[in-house]
């Protein structure tokens, strides 16, 4: 939404302490976030926000308005939020530091290869500097993908690692980093030892 410079008033929970559970229910039975509530209006799973957004904003362009690149870049995006289990698993969010090389097993290898090509297969397919040529839904969703590749210190492909820090360098991202380093909470259990 910032990207797209779509307004919005952000709640911030404080994950995994003061009963933060109960209030993201408070916003949607799910439990989970993001939570997007527009009026009367609840949509509690990321892709779905996108879809709506995309028919609230369609002035914004969410998607590419070729056919083909659409689709394309509908598929990039489900593949990430139903994808890639491994890398999710064992390279944890986490914009505050660095663990270079740490936690790439060989079925993270695999997810690495697959975004890698994937990536490098669409920047050459749409001519970029994004996936679908100007900024989508796609990049949005390969976005936090990004910060693990940084934090973690994934050799990517030239084209690959382009398109990474042409992301890590949209002001949204920017922003995104700053009020990470700007918050106080640690959470022990999310902290690899360096």
């Amino acid at each position: 939404m910032r990207q797209a410079d779509i307004p919005f008033v952000e709640v911030r929970i404080a994950l995994y302490q003061d009963d933060h559970r109960s209030k993201i229910e408070q916003y949607s039975r799910a439990g989970k976030v993001p939570i997007l509530v527009a009026g009367n209006i609840t949509v509690w799973e990321s892709l779905a926000i996108c879809e709506f957004l995309a028919e609230r904003h369609p002035e914004r362009q969410l998607w590419p308005a070729d056919i083909a690149a659409r689709a394309h870049a509908r598929a990039i995006s489900a593949e990430m939020h139903a994808g890639f289990a491994a890398l999710r698993s064992n390279l944890g969010m986490n914009v505050r530091r660095t663990y270079s090389g740490i936690g790439v097993t060989s079925d993270v290898k695999h997810d690495i290869a697959r975004i890698d090509a994937m990536w490098d297969d669409c920047l050459r397919r749409y001519g970029g500097p994004f996936l679908c040529g100007d900024f989508s839904i796609a990049d949005a969703m390969y976005a936090p993908v990004a910060t693990r590749f940084k934090t973690y210190g994934v050799a990517l492909s030239a084209g690959a690692s382009g398109y990474a820090e042409r992301l890590l360098e949209l002001p949204a991202m920017t922003e995104w980093y700053a009020a990470a380093h700007a918050e106080s909470e640690v959470l022990p259990q999310f902290e690899r030892p360096i």
